[in-house]
């Protein structure tokens, strides 16, 4: 069903069409991914997000290439015959040759078509073109690095693909080929290198030796311009990767970023400004809920709590209608990720809250996979022991309803002392009994193989939060990912997401950030910092962020310490808000939802395969870059009603009561602040999908930034 979002603000057209018409009817599109119909991380959900809007804008002539892995193929690709008479000879003449190459439709939205190449069947070459590769490009891969090794092959088979489909064309083709990644980026240097008619474009989500040296707990965007790159790629033993990922870089006719503060990386560890930025986006239908999204957020909430009842068992001495939760979740890189100042965030939170007398209690959430052996025996137990409860109550209740219904038969109205007898008693007795407890709930919920060395652990041991009674905040390790099969935890990611009350993710190295862009589209509040790229297309993007809910952590510009204090000040802030002001804030964090639409970021996409193919085939294309300098980006205007912060807000003690939660004497009209909104932003730009002799891109904007019409 189309989305129908009649009071969400939509994004801005931002980018101006093209002086010149593209014409796509000749021209072939590959994307070639490790990642393709292979989920390994963060590109996956990229390129599979984006792939409906890229379909719809190419048509049949848009390829996605990645490698066979059968176990995936099974469960995500219906193999069929090539649908493309040069596609089939191409790939008829490559399996002939030796090769294994498959074709199919990816069974996602947009059902695209993809192109597998089994990179292990022809291992048997692997020396051979890794002497090539020394021979022309001077990179040795070490034997021992399987995944360079992979890289190496999948790189000369795609290399192999687009040359020979250029081969069976019967007129010079069009061809761009999108490789993202190092993985995938041999490829694009061999298609330099042999001279292939392909325009190249080359994504990189993150730098390898950025990722690497933001590891390591080096001072790394103050000294961007400090390393010695080489050395540093060396002393990581990913010499060879990193320049692969260079060559890829400077071979590409376009190369792309996702964020600026990734730009800025590229430009100083790969030697080369990208040509322009491309944000990731979601396919919003896919989060919007019909603007049912706060009712999906109490159910959501709702299923927490029966968790959180298991959890702290024989120690719910706290009110849960006054709880707050809070959750960080991702790869479990400790620093990069924020884990690390979270932690001491949390037990600053806890100290304000304890010396304020606070009646709000926050139970953190770390959704972080590591090395577990099985869920842990507490854990479990205090899920059991909560089912037990909930069927004696609904035993005693059976009974007790059995009574009254005998007693009202006979027209008498029941002698409530006599509705529960002896045996009623006893029952409720044993699972009262049942529920003592002389351990404190556990930090963990699983297992932990190195128990003593875990960062998380080691950490929550030293600043002392042990989930007691007098803490008023609470933490849960969940070293797993979430599935809605758990015994423990039965819920996906997206609904534990709904119901919670804020995403923190304070990432020192950040690319993009898909957790916080998925928190904004189902409505929930977030932290993210200035590091991280989705925190700056916000600051960009928006005037006042914290009052959409966007709270921008500065990781950049103060030391450890004081973002620690400023992101203490932000969680304290946010525990102060009453329930009417967290309802309003989730109304406009969810009304940003179409800013990280791929209807609008895909735009950028557009912007860089007609660059790219005005640079290969310029007698056919033109191309003329605007300014960068010239455009300062449109900014979403602070909301029209009165903002939710507690300072600014008559209910500014964390001591509010229920009466003051159900104020309805508090300024704020929903449709007439998305009204309003509407009124100063534009209507979403609509993308013209269609194979046919013109598509209107966007201008050369190289920066990525939005520029503003009068």
């Amino acid at each position: 069903m189309p989305l129908a979002r009649s009071l969400s603000v939509t994004s801005l057209s931002g980018l101006e069409e093209w002086d010149e018409e593209f014409d796509l009817e000749d021209a072939v599109l590959f994307e070639i991914a490790w990642e393709v119909a292979n989920k390994v991380g963060g590109i996956y959900t990229v390129i599979q997000t984006k792939a409906r809007l890229t379909a719809e804008e190419w048509g049949e002539n848009y390829f996605l290439v990645g490698p066979y892995v059968e176990s995936n193929v099974r469960t995500q690709v219906e193999l069929i015959e090539p649908t493309n008479p040069t596609l089939k000879r191409t790939i008829d003449k490559m399996n002939s040759s030796g090769c294994k190459v498959y074709f199919g439709r990816w069974l996602i939205e947009g059902s695209p078509y993809v192109v597998l190449i089994d990179v292990g069947f022809t291992a048997w070459s692997l020396d051979r073109w890794k002497s090539e590769l020394w021979e022309l490009c001077d990179i040795g891969v070490p034997w021992f690095d399987r995944e360079a090794n992979d890289a190496v092959l999948f790189g000369f088979l795609t290399a192999w693909l687009l040359g020979e489909y250029a081969a069976q064309c019967e007129e010079p083709p069009h061809i761009v080929a999108h490789f993202h990644e190092w993985l995938a980026g041999l490829g694009l240097v061999l298609c330099r290198h042999r001279h292939l008619p392909v325009a190249t474009i080359f994504t990189t989500h993150a730098t390898l030796l950025g990722r690497y040296l933001c590891a390591g707990n080096v001072d790394f965007y103050n000294n961007l311009s400090e390393f010695n790159l080489d050395k540093e790629a060396g002393d990581r033993q990913i010499y060879h990767r990193y320049c692969l990922e260079r060559a890829a870089a400077h071979c590409a006719h376009v190369f792309t970023t996702v964020s600026h503060i990734t730009a800025v990386e590229a430009e100083h560890l790969l030697k080369r400004k990208p040509d322009i930025v491309t944000p990731n986006g979601l396919n919003v239908k896919k989060f919007s809920a019909m603007h049912e999204f706060q009712n999906l957020h109490a159910q959501s909430k709702s299923r927490i709590q029966e968790f959180i009842r298991g959890h702290f068992y024989g120690h719910l001495d706290f009110n849960l209608d006054k709880c707050l939760f809070l959750f960080i979740a991702g790869r479990y890189e400790f620093s990069n990720k924020g884990a690390d100042i979270f932690l001491e965030a949390l037990a600053r939170l806890n100290y304000l809250l304890r010396v304020n007398h606070s009646d709000v209690t926050v139970i953190a959430f770390f959704i972080m996979p590591a090395r577990t052996n099985n869920f842990n025996v507490e854990t479990l137990k205090g899920q059991a022991v909560r089912k037990q409860l909930w069927d004696t109550a609904h035993t005693v209740k059976e009974r007790f309803g059995k009574k009254l219904y005998e007693s009202l038969l006979v027209g008498q109205l029941p002698d409530v002392s006599k509705m529960l007898d002896k045996e009623d008693f006893t029952i409720m007795k044993r699972a009262i009994f049942a529920t003592q407890r002389q351990s404190q709930p556990p930090i963990c919920t699983h297992n932990m193989l190195d128990d003593g060395s875990d960062p998380i652990l080691n950490s929550v041991r030293r600043i002392g939060l042990f989930n007691s009674a007098s803490d008023r905040v609470k933490i849960i390790f969940h070293p797993e990912f979430l599935s809605s099969t758990s015994p423990l935890l039965p819920m996906d990611y997206e609904e534990f997401v709904r119901g919670c009350h804020l995403g923190v993710f304070p990432s020192y190295y950040e690319p993009w950030g898909y957790t916080p862009a998925e928190c904004t589209v189902m409505g929930i509040p977030s932290i993210s910092t200035n590091l991280s790229g989705f925190g700056c297309f916000m600051e960009e993007h928006i005037a006042d962020p914290t009052a959409y809910g966007i709270y921008i952590l500065d990781r950049r510009y103060r030391g450890v310490d004081e973002s620690c204090n400023q992101l203490t000040s932000f969680l304290f802030q946010f525990c102060k808000q009453s329930r009417r002001q967290r309802i309003i804030q989730r109304n406009r964090t969810e009304r940003l939802s179409d800013l990280l639409d791929w209807r609008y970021l895909g735009r950028y996409y557009v912007a860089a395969r007609h660059m790219a193919l005005a640079k290969a085939f310029p007698d056919t294309y033109i191309y003329v870059p605007h300014d960068p300098t010239s455009t300062s980006g449109f900014r979403y205007p602070r909301p029209a009603s009165v903002p939710p912060s507690p300072a600014l807000s008559r209910h500014s003690s964390p001591h509010h009561s229920e009466a003051e939660d159900d104020d309805e004497d508090e300024r704020y009209d929903e449709d007439l602040e998305a009204e309003k909104d509407r009124v100063n932003i534009r209507q979403p730009f609509s993308m013209p999908f269609k194979n046919k002799s013109s598509v209107h891109g966007a201008n050369g904007n190289s920066n990525g930034v939005i520029d503003e019409k009068n």
